[in-house]
């Protein structure tokens, strides 16, 4: 099992929908969400891409510079650059960052958004120019080691002489990441990624879709590791959770929803698609609407685009509910909650110590030099806390 957590580059705040208890995006606050899941024992962190996000690359080399053990799942988007000039930036990154790369590949599914950056393709045509693009990319990162040349040529791109003269560090190449909800999309996953993500729908449905990218994968004689992208709302309680969750929904309204569901709606994203049915396209509106599996909210997509839901619950629940997933293949979790620097030690202080052993002792790994938690009356050590 690895955790992630989440680097808000679209902007943070306590409450969704509002400038109310919002919080400027600026590098120091960046580096302090990536210093404190650095130091909270985070396995890596997941930095978006898109016209709403800072650039994720210029963050992830900053970002690389005020850490040490944290990895950064970094986003590809095919069309907008060079699958050769994608492939020397991972390999600058990835050996400049001590091989703490990941890629993740997103193809897009927003068309009005995707055109304004100069790509007109359909749905088929851009999972098409996707399977090319992460070819050349990993066949090129491949061959680096080697100092060998690429020709490729195919329906959308065509390389002759394609060559990365310095490799990455990673062998044959950074981990690639991809997630979709289509047909064409778990093809792509199971002949060329590492990792196929899926964003967070009910256990039975995410089953279902694991199983049919391991049988696609086993027909081009490969495997594939699953992951799972996620909001959590952890609180003490049960009942402090739910309250934390409506209190996140709590300044939003029926105009605002409507805006934003517009714009959800116009997607040709099949999983966005199956996102906005888990809240009705923004007509769900309580807590018994919006719980649409045991702790699993939807209450998240009703302004926001991509993952939508949250894990809601006291700390046993959460983690009961981690391993559900973990039972069915998934040992990536990409988390987030809002504010992403308090709920980064949130999770991490209530959920960490109840996850398998093997994990925990991974999670916090490192060295402490002295007492965690305040010392009493000049010399009592707080006791450890059992796990």
């Amino acid at each position: 099992m690895q955790v992630f957590w989440f680097i808000p580059t679209h902007g943070d705040s306590r409450y969704l929908g509002t400038s109310e208890g919002a919080r400027e995006v600026n590098i120091d606050y960046l580096k302090q969400i990536a210093t404190a899941a650095d130091t909270l024992g985070y396995e890596g962190v997941l930095i978006p891409t898109g016209r709403s996000c800072e650039d994720p690359w210029v963050v992830a080399s900053t970002l690389a510079a005020v850490t040490t053990r944290l990895r950064f799942l970094v986003a590809v988007r095919p069309g907008l650059m060079a699958p050769t000039l994608a492939a020397r930036m991972a390999a600058t990154f990835d050996r400049l960052s001590g091989a703490r790369l990941l890629v993740n590949l997103v193809t897009g599914g927003d068309a009005s958004e995707l055109e304004g950056d100069g790509l007109f393709l359909d749905h088929a045509e851009r999972y098409e120019a996707s399977a090319e693009f992460i070819r050349i990319w990993r066949e090129v990162l491949a061959a680096s080691h080697e100092s060998a040349e690429l020709d490729y040529e195919g329906k959308h791109l065509k390389v002759k002489g394609a060559k990365v003269l310095f490799p990455p560090l990673q062998r044959p190449h950074p981990p690639v990441y991809f997630g979709g909800s289509s047909a064409a999309a778990h093809e792509l996953a199971a002949e060329q990624v590492d990792t196929y993500l899926t964003w967070g729908e009910p256990p039975a449905e995410v089953a279902r879709k694991l199983a049919d990218v391991r049988q696609r994968a086993a027909r081009h004689g490969r495997s594939v590791k699953f992951g799972i992208r996620l909001h959590v709302i952890v609180r003490e309680t049960e009942d402090e959770a739910w309250a934390a969750a409506d209190q996140l929904i709590s300044k939003l309204d029926d105009a605002t929803v409507a805006r934003a569901q517009a714009v959800i709606g116009k997607m040709d994203s099949e999983g966005q698609r199956r996102m906005a049915a888990l809240h009705a396209g923004g007509g769900a509106r309580s807590r018994a609407e919006l719980e649409i599996s045991p702790n699993l909210w939807a209450g998240v997509g009703l302004v926001r685009s991509g993952a939508g839901t949250a894990l809601v619950g006291d700390p046993h629940i959460v983690a009961a509910r981690i391993k559900e997933y973990a039972a069915l293949g998934i040992d990536t979790f990409v988390l987030s909650g809002y504010p992403h620097l308090e709920e980064a030690y949130r999770f991490a202080e209530l959920v960490f110590p109840l996850l398998p052993r093997s994990v925990r002792d991974k999670l916090q790994g490192k060295v402490l030099s002295g007492p965690v938690g305040e010392v009493m009356a000049t010399g009592i050590v707080p006791r450890a806390a059992r796990g």
